[in-house]
């Protein structure tokens, strides 16, 4: 993901608190990103959600489906 697509989609985290950008303490030009206790929170309750419903496209696509999709998104990375 490019810099600024990066930057666009942080702002709004920052906004609601999820996430703050700092610093970097030994690299003044680079940026550390720290997941808040809202952030971790917020993470703690979608995680179930994400995996099951990752579970459930899984299984509707079925393993032979699933394999093929997922070989081919990883080609794209």
């Amino acid at each position: 993901m490019d810099r600024t697509t990066l930057t666009a989609n942080l702002k709004p985290l920052e906004r609601e608190g999820l996430v703050e950008v700092r610093v970097d303490v030994e690299d003044k030009r680079a940026r550390r990103l720290i997941l808040t206790e809202k952030g971790q929170a917020s993470l703690a309750c979608a995680t179930p959600i994400w995996t099951t419903e990752h579970a459930a496209i899984e299984a509707e696509l079925g393993d032979g489906e699933a394999g093929r999709l997922r070989g081919a998104l990883n080609r794209l990375v």
